[in-house]
């Protein structure tokens, strides 16, 4: 099967090379919402004679195409799209799984037709689901029925040290790598552990050993992947997705909004039953207007413009939080620690649109085709130093704030935060008015030190992707 699917997506090139066999790319478009994703990927569709394959959890339910920020019909008309608007929304237990078995099966019917797939995005583990081989699957479920039942949704349900402390007792070594109110990554190792009797982090050390393995994760499903990041300026980016909310309203967001709310989500409020953590629900700019959307006729007009400003607000605000978490995951997954299976991953500057055809569309033409014709870009790959001594599960409790600490790098932004600093100034001023009482001159330079290393007691973990 895999050695057809490899032949299905060799080709022959044209004059000057006859007979000499190439294999076609996985072409993948990352970058933060706003950046331009969907323009490149139809622009590079339309050139090459590509496909599209969206990798976005909100847009394969159907509705919500302004929030969701969906190409629309005309641009569908002009590149073939695929995964976009085929779930119901009722439906609540589509799973990565479920995509990435429906995509996988996608991408190779376009490599037997000889095009190219390109595969564009923002939902981090969609693309992840793509780019390399897992040994995980959930058990299959009859979507659409009212048989559906989704083990993980009903761990969630649950406390989540609770949830954690179960997990400890069946797999140790996940539980010491993730945070208690971590509820989804401790519920997913769970349900793994349930349905297949083996702990989530014995498929994850079988995965790791498979040939092409590393410690990130397990080999890659297409070696000759092609990755372009579009990146630009988080000045410039800000004032972007501020501008896109306002043109999201222009277009008629609030009446998509109430539309679907009316739909799909009133009768659950009315029972007490709306879920804002699965499915299209938890679509960003859909919970942020909540408020507005329950009370819109039943409050003052003042009122009700005062909570759409602050939806408004609120989902321009999570948007650039959102983008700030898409660039971290690029920098985390492919640059800080570069393994034998992490693809190189190609930069293009998207700050200055009116250098669109020059910083962005023509370099990465440039960069495809030459992994059509199997030679070395000219662009060198985007790369960023790394600390291969950083551990990003270690675990640590900060006894003075009360909170555990995930990895080296947030332990340290946690021991230089404000909080942090606030509770350290709050103690010494506490143990200083208590030396004083007792008639003591000061607080030893010892007792400063302690109090500056205090809640660095922690177990230190071994450094493995915890990958789903």
């Amino acid at each position: 099967m895999a050695a057809a699917a490899a032949a299905a997506r060799a080709v022959s090139v044209g004059p000057g090379l006859r007979g000499v066999q190439r294999t076609l790319p996985l072409v993948v478009i990352l970058g933060a919402t706003g950046t331009g994703k969907s323009t490149l990927a139809l622009q590079l569709g339309q050139r090459l004679g590509g496909e599209v394959v969206s990798a976005d959890s909100m847009q394969v339910y159907e509705g919500l195409d302004i929030i969701t920020n969906k190409v629309s019909t005309q641009e569908q008309r002009l590149c073939q799209h695929h995964m976009i608007s085929f779930v119901d929304p009722l439906v609540t237990n589509y799973t990565v799984v479920d995509f990435r078995n429906k995509a996988t099966a996608l991408i190779e019917d376009i490599f037997a037709r000889h095009k190219i797939p390109i595969v564009v995005g923002g939902t981090n583990y969609y693309i992840e689901s793509l780019l390399w081989k897992v040994l995980i699957s959930a058990k299959p479920q009859e979507m659409g029925t009212e048989k559906e039942f989704d083990r993980k949704v009903e761990l969630e349900k649950e406390d989540g040290h609770v949830l954690h402390k179960r997990l400890s007792q069946v797999d140790p070594e996940m539980a010491a790598k993730l945070h208690p109110h971590d509820k989804r990554k401790v519920a997913r190792s769970l349900q793994v552990f349930e349905e297949t009797g083996i702990s989530h982090s014995e498929f994850l050390h079988r995965q790791h050993a498979e040939e092409g393995g590393g410690p990130l994760g397990g080999p890659l499903k297409y070696p000759n992947s092609c990755i372009l990041w579009l990146h630009a300026d988080q000045s410039v980016l800000d004032e972007r997705l501020d501008k896109r909310v306002d043109d999201m309203l222009a277009a008629g967001l609030l009446d998509e909004l109430r539309d679907f709310h009316r739909r799909y989500n009133q009768k659950k409020i009315e029972e007490n039953s709306q879920d804002y953590q699965h499915g299209i629900f938890q679509s960003i700019g859909f919970k942020e207007f909540h408020e507005y959307l329950i009370t819109e006729g039943k409050c003052t007009p003042e009122t009700s413009n005062q909570l759409l400003k602050k939806g408004i607000e609120a989902l321009k605000q999570v948007t650039k939080r959102y983008a700030r978490k898409q660039n971290r995951w690029v920098k985390n997954r492919f640059l800080s620690r570069p393994g034998p299976s992490v693809p190189p991953i190609y930069g293009l500057e998207v700050s200055d649109t009116l250098k669109w055809k020059e910083s962005v569309l023509e370099p990465a033409l440039e960069i495809v085709q030459s992994f059509i014709q199997g030679r070395k870009p000219d662009a060198a790959p985007v790369t960023m130093p790394y600390s291969h001594t950083e551990n990003k599960r270690s675990s640590r409790m900060c006894d003075l704030c009360g909170r555990i600490i995930i990895g080296d790098r947030e332990w340290a932004a946690h021991m230089k935060s404000k909080s942090h600093l606030h509770q350290l100034k709050k103690r010494r001023r506490l143990d200083s008015d208590a030396f004083t009482t007792i008639g003591s001159q000061s607080i030893s330079p010892d007792r400063d030190k302690e109090l500056e290393e205090k809640g660095s007691v922690g177990q230190n973990n071994e450094d493995l992707k915890s990958s789903v």
